[in-house]
């Protein structure tokens, strides 16, 4: 069993709008080594299912890769937000749809080797349309494509964000194995 692991120096080299960067030095078998640690709130990301089986989807330009992505919708937590909160006024603000109920599928951690953000999985096929409403720095467009068309996209490299894949593979492997059957609901 593993113990937890004491900084023996920290620096908190930079405090942003998402992220913290602290560097820790900790011991390794007796030797000192440095740890780049990103901090990060936490996140949300949400398979949303429409009525006719298409899935939502936002396409947005990603600075840091310098090229747009398309991507289930997805946010950051704000502090103090309860995960289900967060997942549903993400809903909101990308696609202009409330879900009326939510689904937690799991919490995964995505970058574990730097940064300690746990992302949590969500599934709904029950929506009520209302309207889109992004945050000021946001420019998306709303998409919407099949499972089938969405599992294509990602098998030729149209579909490369990594909380997008896992979610759509997990619904592929649901629905292959009888587990998770898409219901009628009341949303377009």
């Amino acid at each position: 069993m593993f113990k937890e692991i004491m900084p023996t120096d920290r620096k908190h080299i930079y405090s942003g709008k998402i992220v913290d960067l602290i560097v820790d030095t900790i011991e390794v078998h007796g030797k000192p080594t440095t740890r780049e640690v990103v901090r990060h709130p936490g996140g949300v990301v949400i398979l949303a299912e429409m009525k006719d089986g298409r899935i939502a989807f936002v396409r947005q330009h990603r600075y840091p890769l310098n090229q747009e992505l398309l991507e289930l919708p997805a946010g950051k937590l704000e502090p103090e937000e309860q995960p289900e909160i967060s997942a549903a006024r993400e809903l909101e603000e990308e696609i202009g749809f409330r879900p009326d109920s939510l689904e937690h599928i799991f919490s995964y951690y995505p970058t574990p080797g730097f940064c300690n953000e746990l992302l949590h999985f969500y599934y709904t096929n029950h929506l009520q349309e209302t309207s889109v409403n992004p945050e000021e720095d946001e420019d998306i467009v709303v998409e919407f494509y099949s499972l089938s068309e969405a599992i294509e996209m990602a098998e030729v490299g149209e579909i490369k964000d990594g909380k997008t894949l896992l979610a759509l593979f997990w619904l592929q492997w649901k629905r292959s194995t009888g587990t998770h059957r898409r219901e009628q609901s009341n949303n377009r």
